[in-house]
């Protein structure tokens, strides 16, 4: 008995949780291959509300949670963020049954999230029929403008297969803003605020009637690698809405 704990100690050593070891009798042993078994089910357990946890906020974020978990507030961060919002949703709630129009965010959202990690970029939250992406935060990016540009190219890229079913716009933006936790020590998220999410949200609306339907701020592609710059062009000034200043546009090259 003492060896057979000591094997399923080694397994759960190496990560491997699905372990138990059959108890003998009623001694001490007994008692302890007992309380083997009841420590690999609470382990699996915390795994499985881990991972629930990280599906829901993000492995990143997860992470810094559970690092920081009593900690409210933030921290400023140059960030770059972009949103993509689904054009006329309100139409295709009106015309599809429910399940349809969850299937259809589902598959769209299911795009969004692929692209994003694979640009080092964390999906901060779902807001109905849209999206916040996040870029430098919490994870530091070596190049945060350069990672957003080259997912919102890939993400134009990738919706517009999907064109028969549904159109989105994407708008990036880059600038200081405050990441961290927000809320009360009872109920907080992580996420970031400022100018440039605000920024984002007003390109996301004017970038569904843009070609592309995807449009930057010049300013994040000044702050990207040249590498990247090059795939945009600068567009014209306009003045978004419940923004103080004028904000120069860049388009796809």
């Amino acid at each position: 008995p003492i060896r057979g704990l000591r094997r399923a100690m080694i397994r759960v050593g190496a990560g491997d949780l699905d372990v138990a070891v059959p108890i003998y009798d009623g001694t001490e042993i007994g008692q302890l291959q007992a309380g083997f078994n009841q420590m690999a089910a609470g382990l699996r357990e915390r795994d499985r509300i881990r991972s629930v946890f990280e599906h829901h906020v993000g492995e990143d974020v997860a992470r810094t949670a559970l690092d920081r978990a009593d900690v409210l507030g933030g921290e400023i961060c140059h960030g770059v963020v972009f949103f993509v919002d689904i054009v006329g949703s309100t139409g295709l709630a009106g015309r599809l049954p429910p399940d349809e129009v969850v299937s259809l965010l589902n598959g769209f959202f299911a795009v969004v999230v692929e692209v994003a990690a694979r640009h080092g970029g964390q999906v901060n939250k779902f807001e109905g029929d849209g999206a916040l992406v996040v870029f430098g935060a919490p994870a530091v990016l070596e190049d945060p403008a350069g990672a957003a540009l080259s997912a919102g190219r890939e993400l134009a890229a990738a919706l517009s297969g999907h064109t028969d079913r549904f159109g989105a716009g994407i708008g990036i933006a880059a600038g200081p803003a405050v990441a961290g936790n927000i809320g009360s020590p009872e109920r907080y998220e992580y996420t970031v605020i400022g100018d440039p999410v605000n920024e984002a949200a007003r390109l996301t609306d004017l970038a569904k009637g843009a070609r592309g339907r995807v449009l930057a701020s010049w300013s994040a592609v000044e702050a990207a690698d040249p590498d990247e710059a090059v795939f945009w062009k600068r567009g014209r000034e306009v003045t978004l809405r419940g923004r103080p200043g004028k904000t120069r546009l860049a388009t796809l090259a």
